[in-house]
């Protein structure tokens, strides 16, 4: 019997590491038991995937070893069970060996360890036979959970070497392992390669025995724990002592759990960092909409217009310079805050001038109020801090939205619930943000007047902030901007849309290392990744021009809190006003090396993008320059880790919670690859071109899902899209391809990226594109002509398509140049082929003669179709057995043209045949004959024609 205490007796006692190797066993024995079993039963099946099975693929992965097979399954069932009790107790057990008072740090951990507990159980009962959906669901939430709790149980690791060493071991291997992982899970998935699942499946099993080890280190730390079962009122014995349980409640405070039940959590500071970080989302969500509305104008005039002077409409802060008008914008900011929401209601206003006008209006207040709050909070760093925290955690969450909805923010002006808004709901949490994070502004006493003079210069501090504020703009906005910057083509060899969540996680690292631990990396030293991130994405493309992305990503947002909070001491007028001018300057800039043929001035700077990415890096170095240390106010300089962790606490759980959402939608998002075109049974190619003015329609809406449909419904399975090329400031930074070809289940190259200076080409395929090549066409006077010439695998033949985007009539000495390379290019391919154009030509005339006949080797598709001048459809090698034209809607200011091409057949000549002398399966849809449907109907023809 064990000896008797005052509180009772214990009846057993042992030491806590047992709890962890309890778990540990428990955890390998469902794992290599099911693996075992699966392999001794079924090793063939679970071996096979949807590509290869045995011998090409001899290895099982995790997923198939543990699913639906009898019996690998129960076993990894019973042992998952059987481990969730010891798994509880070490997540118990870590949460008082490492509570602290006065720190939230310990309970975040210990809630991500028990969501993480209960997600397994998820994805382990529900497979994804039962529900494939919310198997998904708790295996990704389990997997991103991984990420905090791991960096969690680093940052608490209690003060023992070798614990923290065996930490660092498997926490780095875990790590390491994604990216192989990764990389051959796209090796199988995307470019289909044998054997790549068998490596992909021994990282995949590297991951779960890091991922057990790791929690296994605990019998280390458990080992100064000893689990004590008192039996207090002597039951064990058959007696009825004397309850002592008050007694033990009293003891209860002093021990550490009391002291984590101590700890200082509120939800009041927790709402105020949510309601900022939302007021940020709406000013970066407000601040890109400017863009998009300005351009609709000289998009339609094809030149100025007049209201791209609603550009400047963010100099507003220049106001602040006016002492008494800056002390009512600082004493009424919660109404200048709501004055800006009026961008967010522009979706109401029908008038694209109108509505344009809003959105200037909003803007401007929205520029008034972020720039009157950092110069009135200067008087506390704490809270300077997590205004600028949660201003730059705006950026993120608008990136992440547009992650989530293929690069429209869903509050944009320009989206509206037919076309996949949120205006309404998005609203709504912008009132109730504004009305909360606007309760407390520094309004009196020092807070209203200027400050002792700062060190540094004004001028150089808004110089630095309109690099700052440009580079976040041009380049962070959308995390598939800088990965079109260094698309190549087919076959994939960098990285895909998917892989924005890379983009993002970099930016929150830097916004971490700028906020939270700034004496890690000096800020000369950022400066100077920054800069180096800046050069390998301009210069290189695939890979190593995607490192230089992530480097420019993570390092540029770690020099916002700097430079923000050195400008915030600084005469507000002179330094937000310019920065907010600078910045101006600098989007014009960087329109004009694409627009150079309309604008004056342009060919200065005609596709020159080096030079607007050098300027940017030498902005952000005269910010260095005045918001170095040395040049800080004493407040900033003399922040400790501490204070910039009490006063961000609760802004790093948002970058965690935010970094778990784009994961999320990163898996969501990724390619299925598993494509089939329409009429398989007939071998039947139908392909379409469509000029798209940049999916903006004649209303100002984006217009993504009305093409989408059409699409759909004229059943195309190549599709060549021209005008598409939307990645820049006055654009959006949107990609329309990313929409169609996941919505529609297509394979997509967006074409030359927006660093080549094009209007832009994208195509859009049903059939795996082998090889894509992307070409810029002679163009010595007029804009650059872009062009795609892609290999893809049409029902087992290899097949040629031809994208190109002519230039302008005003430039005829360009066409001729273009008409020459673009015949030679296709008359080199041996095999069948289809071009896709914008010619600018007449029929039967001038540069036709070049593009059609033995200079090409091509075909029309319709010689007798006199009424055309931009879009032609031409073919060689391939059997033409229909051709229509369909109307535009008011979706673009041009038609649809479809051609339908049968793969094996010989050519064959111009002689039409009525339509029910056509096989079903080779006919167009009738729903466009007559009136059609939404405003598209076969036009000029009145209906398709159809060849012998």
């Amino acid at each position: 019997m064990a000896p008797k205490s005052k509180d009772g007796d214990v009846v057993v006692a042992f030491s806590g590491k047992w709890i962890s190797w309890a778990h540990t066993v428990v955890a390998y024995s469902a794992f290599l038991g099911a693996l075992f079993t699966g392999l001794s039963l079924h090793y063939q099946k679970i071996v096979q995937n949807e590509y290869y099975g045995y011998p090409q693929e001899w290895f099982p992965s995790v997923s198939a070893t543990i699913g639906d097979r009898y019996p690998e399954r129960s076993v990894f069932q019973l042992f998952i069970a059987i481990t969730s009790g010891p798994r509880f107790a070490l997540v118990f057990l870590w949460y008082i060996l490492t509570a602290r008072p006065n720190t939230s740090l310990p309970k975040f951990v210990a809630g991500v360890g028990l969501f993480r507990t209960v997600t397994c159980g998820g994805w382990t009962y529900v497979t994804s036979t039962d529900d494939h959906g919310w198997h998904d669901i708790f295996m990704i939430s389990y997997l991103v959970a991984t990420v905090p709790w791991t960096l969690g149980c680093l940052a608490l690791s209690p003060n023992n070497a070798k614990a923290l060493w065996y930490r660092k071991v498997f926490a780095g291997c875990f790590f390491g392992t994604l990216m192989p992982l990764i990389y051959f899970f796209v090796q199988h998935k995307v470019h289909k390669v044998a054997g790549a699942y068998t490596i992909y499946a021994f990282f995949e099993w590297a991951l779960v025995l890091f991922d057990v080890s790791f929690d296994a280190v605990t019998a280390i730390d458990f080992e100064n724990f000893e689990i004590v079962v008192k039996d207090v009122k002597g039951l064990s014995r058959g007696s009825d002592s004397s309850s002592i349980a008050h007694a033990a409640r009293e003891k209860e405070k002093y021990t550490a759990i009391g002291n984590v039940l101590d700890q200082r959590f509120t939800w009041s500071e927790a709402l105020d960092a949510v309601a900022d970080t939302y007021n940020g989302f709406v000013f970066w969500s407000t601040l890109t909409s400017l863009g998009l509305v300005v351009w609709y104008f000289p998009l339609w005039h094809m030149g100025l217009s007049g209201y791209e002077a609603f550009v400047m409409s963010s100099i507003s802060p220049f106001l602040l310079g006016i002492g008494p008008l800056r002390s009512i914008v600082i004493r009424n900011i919660r109404i200048v805050h709501l004055l800006s929401l009026t961008g967010l209601l522009g979706y109401l206003i029908t008038s694209p001038a109108l509505r344009l006008c809003a959105v200037g209006f909003g803007v401007s207040n929205s520029c008034l109020a972020w720039s009157a709050t950092w110069y009135a909070e200067r008087g506390d760093n704490r809270r300077l801090e997590n205004r600028v925290f949660a201003w730059s955690l705006g950026l993120i969450a608008s990136s992440i939205a547009k992650f989530a909805f293929c690069t429209n923010n869903p509050i944009w002006p320009i989206m509206h619930a037919p076309n996949g808004g949120w205006n309404n709901l998005g609203l709504f949490f912008a009132v109730l943000a504004i009305l909360r994070s606007t309760r407390v502004v520094a309004t009196t006493g020092g807070a209203l007047e200027t400050s002792g003079k700062s060190k540094g210069s004004s001028v150089l501090s808004s110089l630095g902030l309109a690099g700052l504020f440009f580079g976040m703009h041009t380049l962070l906005s959308d995390s598939s901007t800088m990965i079109l910057w260094v698309w190549e083509g087919y076959p994939v060899r960098g990285p895909i849309a998917a892989n924005g969540v890379l983009t993002i996680t970099a930016m929150c690292v830097g916004l971490c290392m700028g906020h939270v631990y700034p004496e890690v990396v000096p800020m000369r030293t950022r400066y100077f990744v920054t800069a180096m991130g800046a050069f390998l994405v301009t210069v290189f493309s695939n890979w190593l021009g995607y490192l230089g992305a992530l480097l420019l990503a993570c390092f540029m947002m770690s020099l916002a809190p700097p430079f923000l909070s050195s400008a915030a001491h600084r005469r507000p007028g002179t330094t937000f006003g310019l920065a907010f001018l600078f910045y101006n300057f600098m989007v014009l800039a960087h329109v004009w090396t694409v627009a150079y043929a309309f604008v004056p001035g342009g060919p200065l700077l005609r596709e020159h993008t080096d030079y607007i990415m050098t300027a940017t890096v030498l902005l952000l170095g005269a910010g260095v320059l005045t918001s170095s240390e040395i040049g800080l106010p004493s407040t900033i300089r003399g922040r400790t880790r501490r204070s910039g962790r009490f006063g961000g606490a609760y802004h790093v759980y948002i970058v965690g919670l935010l970094e778990l959402i784009a994961i999320s939608v990163a898996y969501l998002r990724f390619p299925t690859n598993d494509y089939v075109p329409y009429h398989p049974d007939d071998k039947l190619v139908t392909a379409g071109v469509w000029t798209v003015h940049f999916s903006l329609d004649n209303d100002m809406w984006s217009s993504e899902h009305r093409m989408r449909d059409v699409i759909k419904e004229l059943e195309i399975d190549v599709m060549g899209l021209i005008e598409t090329d939307t990645q820049r400031i006055i654009m959006g930074n949107r990609d329309t391809t990313q929409f169609l070809a996941e919505d529609l289940g297509m394979y997509a190259d967006f074409g030359p990226g927006p660093n080549k200076h094009t209007w832009g080409c994208a195509l859009l395929s049903k059939f795996p594109i082998l090889n894509s090549t992307h070409h810029l066409l002679p163009s010595p006077v007029g804009e650059l002509a872009p062009a795609i010439h892609a290999t893809i695998d049409a029902y087992g033949t290899l097949m040629d398509v031809f994208l190109f985007h002519s230039g302008q009539e005003e430039d005829p000495g360009d066409r001729r140049l273009q008409s020459e390379y673009l015949a030679a290019l296709m008359h080199a391919s041996p095999r069948p082929k289809i071009l896709l154009s914008y010619l600018v030509t007449k029929p039967l005339e001038g540069n036709y003669n070049t593009y059609v006949g033995e200079q090409s080797g091509m075909k029309d598709i319709d010689p007798s179709d006199w009424d055309r001048w931009c879009e032609y459809i031409l073919y060689k090698g391939l059997k033409r057995t229909g051709y229509a034209r369909v109307s535009r809607s008011t979706i673009t200011d041009t038609e649809i043209q479809v051609g339908k091409f049968q793969i094996g057949q010989a050519e064959n000549d111009y002689e039409r045949i009525d339509e029910d002398q056509v096989p079903a399966g080779l006919r167009f849809p009738p729903l466009f004959r007559g009136e059609g449907v939404r405003g598209h109907r076969y036009h000029v023809f009145d209906e398709p024609r159809y060849f012998n």
